[in-house]
C-alpha cells in the first residue's frame, strides 16, 4: 500500500464532514398545503450527505440507500431549510451519513427538527469498483450514539437487502 492510500484509510473525525445546506422556501417549492414538497427535502438531503461521504472518503460515491426517512414537521413557505449531514459509521466500503433537515421561522428564530435519515453510500475507486474507506472518530454525544448504533443499523440493511434478494426482487 503506497503511503497516500494508507493515510487516506486513517481514520477521521466526523466533524470533518460536517456539511450544512441553508435555502429559503418559496411557493415553487411547495405543495397544496403550502409546505415543501417532500422529494425536494429529499433531493437537498441527498446532496449534502453525497458531499459528506466524499468529504469522508475523498473518492467519488454512490447512493446504494436511505434509511428511516421520518419527516416529523412540516416546512412552510417563507421558512428557511437547514439541511445537516455528518458521516456517522462506516464499513469495508460503505459510508453512513446522518442527516436532519431543520425548519427556521425567520420572524421568530424558532427552529425545528423536520426530518431526519441515514443515508448510505458507496466508495468507488478511479477503476469504479468498491474502495476501503476510512473508519470514522466521533466525539460529540450525538456523534458517539450514532456510531454507537451503526453496526446494528448496518446488520439490518444487509439483513433487508438479503431477504429482498432470496426473494428474487
Amino acid at each position: 500500500m503506497t503511503e497516500q492510500a494508507a493515510q487516506s484509510l486513517t481514520p477521521k473525525r466526523a466533524s470533518d464532514s460536517r456539511t450544512v445546506l441553508t435555502d429559503i422556501v418559496f411557493p415553487s417549492d411547495t405543495n397544496h398545503l403550502q409546505t415543501l414538497f417532500g422529494g425536494v427535502v429529499m433531493e437537498y438531503m441527498d446532496k449534502v450527505a453525497a458531499i459528506s461521504a466524499m468529504r469522508h472518503s475523498r473518492t467519488s460515491v454512490v447512493t446504494v440507500s436511505t434509511d428511516s426517512i421520518d419527516f416529523v414537521a412540516p416546512i412552510r413557505v417563507g421558512e428557511v431549510i437547514i439541511v445537516e449531514s455528518f458521516v456517522s459509521w462506516t464499513h469495508r466500503t460503505s459510508i453512513e451519513v446522518y442527516v436532519k433537515a431543520d425548519t427556521e421561522n425567520l420572524k421568530t428564530g424558532e427552529r425545528e427538527t423536520a426530518v431526519t435519515a441515514f443515508f448510505v453510500f458507496v466508495s468507488l475507486g478511479e477503476d469504479g469498483k468498491p474502495a476501503a474507506v476510512p473508519g470514522v472518530i466521533p466525539e460529540t454525544d450525538e456523534e458517539v450514539t450514532l456510531y454507537e448504533t451503526g453496526e446494528e443499523r448496518y446488520l439490518q440493511r444487509r439483513k433487508r437487502m438479503d431477504d429482498r434478494k432470496n426473494k428474487g426482487h
